[in-house]
């Protein structure tokens, strides 16, 4: 029977299509779960409930942890770092079998290889080909200590490895779940890249010209450019600011740059 955190506000039942894919209405409505069984360290339920939320996922169930109140543990909360939404919504499931109830596909992580059981695959090249087949997805984490016991991974579809160096390949719980959700919601299609600020346009050729003139009078001022013998200075700096491709704002500056060429070039002594 599944027991829901101590916060909840909602309980998300085994079926429910399309709850667990974020708010985004383009992403396919595949159900993701996430399932960690015989997890010890609460702070570790926090910090996989942030991975989660990061990747726009929310379901989560917890199979036999070692604290019956994991949940709503200090060290859960404050690790989640405002993913308290999904520690609220998590289930404490009694086995496995609860835990996977109205899933299609079950996924293992496991960093050891097993001489039996179902194929080995990194999540780069599996995952795509998963969210093409729009099924029901479970992605399943071991204890910190042990990992995965032998008969749970003999019961899902694939085995997930990550890549790591071959002399150290300990991944801490959040940063393995962090790394797959993120390849899945790769698979599924990312979240856009919100841009820092609008990109600005270029100014138009008028304004270039005009600041050009400036510069050409605030060089001549300054003894730089001889007017009576130019060479190609000015159509050169003409070149270079039409490959930079100056903004209004940049123009600006640059005009302020000659004024303040001709004001020290104008000052006595």
């Amino acid at each position: 029977m599944f027991k829901s955190g101590a916060l909840a506000a909602r309980v998300v039942r085994p079926g429910d299509a399309g709850s667990d894919n974020g708010q985004d209405s383009t992403f396919a409505p595949l159900k993701t779960r996430f399932i960690l069984i015989g997890t010890s360290h609460a702070g570790n339920v926090g910090a996989c409930a942030r991975a989660m939320k990061v990747m726009g996922f929310s379901d989560l169930v917890l199979v036999q942890p070692r604290w019956p109140d994991v949940l709503s543990r200090t060290e859960a909360i404050e690790r989640a770092s405002g993913a308290t939404d999904v520690l609220e919504s998590a289930r404490i499931a009694t086995s496995l079998d609860e835990a996977v109830a109205g899933v299609d596909t079950l996924c293992a992580t496991a960093m050891t290889p097993r001489d039996f059981g179902p194929p080995t695959a990194t999540p780069r090249e599996h995952l795509p080909g998963l969210a093409r087949q729009g099924s029901s997805v479970a992605f399943l984490f071991g204890s910190e200590r042990h990992g995965m016991r032998n008969e749970d991974v003999y019961r899902c579809h694939v085995a997930l490895t990550i890549p790591t160096a071959p002399e150290y390949g300990s991944l801490n719980l959040a940063a393995a779940l962090q790394l797959v959700a993120y390849e899945w919601r790769l698979a599924l299609g990312s979240h856009a890249v919100r841009q820092a600020a609008p990109d600005a346009h270029p100014a138009d050729a008028q304004a270039v010209a005009g600041m050009l003139a400036h510069w050409e009078q605030a060089l001549v001022e300054i003894g730089f450019l001889d007017p009576a013998a130019p060479k190609k200075l000015m159509p050169r700096l003409n070149q270079l600011f039409n490959r930079a491709q100056p903004t209004p704002e940049e123009i600006h500056i640059l005009r302020g740059i000659a004024k303040a060429m001709q004001q020290a070039a104008r000052k006595p002594g």
